[in-house]
């Protein structure tokens, strides 16, 4: 089920005359956003917050048709396949376009070939052989081949194949693929909040670099915008002060954000970026913008919440899923 609705203009005033009538957001957690800080039930298990950064830019530009169908745990296959969570089957993300479709953005890569998940899962488990070390890097380290950048360079080609998919099906859009922001610090540690071995933090960036630029270059073979939120998330990432970080760590907070995802802080900083990249202005977010579009996303999540009809649908997606 894809959630589809009319947004009000109501986010921080930057689109200025660039308006899109029917936009359609396409990716994964870090678009779809957990726990920020509550799920649409609506999503199946997809886990879309009401105030991802989608909704946030959705606002921004007064579009008159929004659908949002990112899906936690989504690669580049749930483009053109179903995709089973824990609440039922979401369909493929590219039932959700057409040709009348006139906005894209795709935030996707990071689950394919299962490379997020290799590094969240095995870093930490791998920390205590050498703390001071590099035992993660080690690990993936075959034969001197990196086989996590390996798998990274064949996600290259799957993501550009993807937007090839989005302009066959919605000639006329603008196509936005959203890069991923920083997890680890350029340089430092913060083994309570990342408890990765000491060496590993520069892996993880590494990693994140790669993927980045697996995005981007996609997006330069085939005539497709990117933003870059690696760059503007410069101490932002997870080992930043509360407040500051875009990232949550190692712990889930059912009001802030999944682990190791983005927070409001993040999703407000990411539609700053995507509405600028749009409008031609300058790829960087104060305090002051980044609270004001947070600001709008507890609006948002208020304003949804409340609603009426979220709430008798959810109501029968809960009465549904006790029996």
């Amino acid at each position: 089920m894809t959630t589809a609705l009319t947004v009000a203009a109501t986010a921080p005033a930057q689109a200025g005359q660039h308006r899109f009538r029917e936009y359609v957001a396409l990716g994964d957690s870090y678009t779809s956003a957990p726990f920020v800080p509550i799920p649409d039930l609506l999503s199946l298990g997809c886990a879309r917050s009401f105030s991802n950064y989608p909704k946030l830019v959705a606002a921004a530009f007064g579009v008159h048709r929004f659908t949002d169908v990112s899906c936690g745990g989504a690669d580049t296959t749930n483009m053109l396949n179903p995709q089973s969570t824990i609440l039922g089957t979401a369909r493929p993300q590219f039932d959700a376009l057409t040709p009348r479709t006139d906005l894209v953005t795709l935030g996707i890569g990071g689950n394919d070939f299962g490379v997020f998940g290799a590094v969240i899962d095995k870093c930490p488990e791998l920390r205590a052989s050498d703390p001071a070390g590099a035992p993660c890097r080690a690990h993936f380290t075959v034969d001197g081949v990196d086989t996590l950048k390996a798998k990274i360079a064949q996600t290259q080609t799957r993501i550009t194949t993807v937007v090839q998919g989005i302009k066959q099906r919605s000639p006329k859009a603008t196509i936005v693929l959203v890069g991923y922001p920083k997890i680890a610090p350029e340089h430092g540690t913060c083994p309570d909040i990342l408890p990765f071995a000491d060496g590993d933090y520069g892996y993880l960036y590494a990693i994140e670099q790669a993927l980045n630029a697996a995005v981007a270059n996609a997006a330069a073979a085939t005539g497709a915008t990117y933003v870059d939120t690696f760059g503007p998330s410069t101490g932002h990432d997870a080992c930043a002060p509360d407040g500051q970080a875009w990232i949550q760590g190692k712990d889930l907070n059912l009001l802030r954000a999944a682990n190791y995802h983005p927070r409001y802080e993040g999703q407000a900083g990411v539609a700053s970026l995507t509405v600028k990249k749009l409008t031609g202005k300058p790829a960087t977010v104060s305090a002051t913008e980044q609270a004001a579009w947070a600001a709008k996303g507890r609006e948002l999540t208020r304003s949804a919440a409340t609603s009426p009809a979220v709430k008798a649908a959810n109501d029968r997606v809960r009465t549904s899923a006790q029996r």
